[in-house]
């Protein structure tokens, strides 16, 4: 285990490696808010564009948090419209949707770094990432020569988190907040509806579990196409199924007509069962 001092030289000398400025894809997730917190760190705020993408893809509330830190970090923050929809391969949902994301996304957020005068993009691509075969999103990033400075510092997401919370970013334990196809089946076509009713169905159930007093960290609505499937904290599967309303809930956010079940969260788990 390596100590923060040596995880904070190796990232910043890496980021300083890369040029005098950086645009980082900044999701506001705990990898891509260290990176750009790395980069003004290293570069200064004023050599560092926070780009962060906006669809129909992104959850409700992660915009605004985003857009803090950023404003915190003294960094620009665009927001550009992307439109992975438009991309037949995003929207046929193979195991290889994340490639066609993530392409959209890179090169949106590539032409505008140019436009405003910088040539180096990085992403938050960390050492455990790389070694997951289910990433098909850092395949369109190597094609485009987008940097990855966790990833050549060899962090780790447990370093990740050690680090941040070293230099006291409020995304030390932020947890994953993936896109929301993610929770779409493969092979389920992603459509606006599919997406939008996804969202509505979290804030639902977050809603719900917060009346409750119950904090469930890891959440997600998998949109199975014939049923919905709740995953939440192994600890609390139970109370999660037993709250009232839940399935009123559900049917609310517009998965009425549908069965749902609640079982234990794990990240990825829609890879393993293609």
């Amino acid at each position: 285990m390596h100590s923060d001092d040596t995880l904070e030289r190796r990232l910043l000398n890496g980021v300083r490696a890369l040029g005098g400025s950086l645009a980082v894809a900044y999701s506001g997730g705990a990898d891509s808010a260290l990176v750009l917190a790395a980069a003004a760190r290293a570069l200064g705020p004023e050599r560092v564009l926070a780009v962060t993408a906006v669809s129909e893809s992104l959850a409700d509330g992660e915009l605004s948090r985003a857009r803090h830190l950023a404003g915190d970090l003294g960094i620009i923050h665009l927001t550009p419209r992307t439109h992975e929809l438009t991309r037949p391969g995003y929207r046929a949902n193979g195991p290889d949707r994340c490639y066609f994301c993530k392409s959209e996304v890179l090169d949106t957020i590539t032409a505008l770094a140019h436009e405003h005068g910088v040539d180096v993009v990085a992403t938050g691509t960390n050492a455990d990432d790389a070694s997951d075969p289910h990433r098909p999103g850092i395949r369109a990033g190597r094609e485009r020569g987008i940097r990855t400075p966790l990833l050549d510092a060899g962090l780790t997401k447990a370093d990740v988190r050690r680090l941040s919370r070293h230099w006291a970013l409020p995304t030390w334990d932020k947890p994953a907040t993936p896109c929301l196809a993610s929770r779409v089946r493969y092979g389920i076509e992603v459509t606006s509806h599919r997406l939008a009713r996804i969202d509505r169905a979290e804030r639902a159930v977050r809603a719900l579990t917060t009346e409750a007093g119950v904090d469930a960290r890891d959440l997600r609505v998998r949109d199975l196409g014939d049923r919905a499937r709740i995953e939440v904290d192994p600890l609390l599967v139970a109370r999660i199924a037993a709250l009232p309303g839940l399935a009123r809930a559900l049917a609310e956010a517009g998965f009425a007509d549908l069965p749902h079940q609640v079982e234990p969260f794990r990240s990825g788990r829609l890879n393993s069962e293609v």
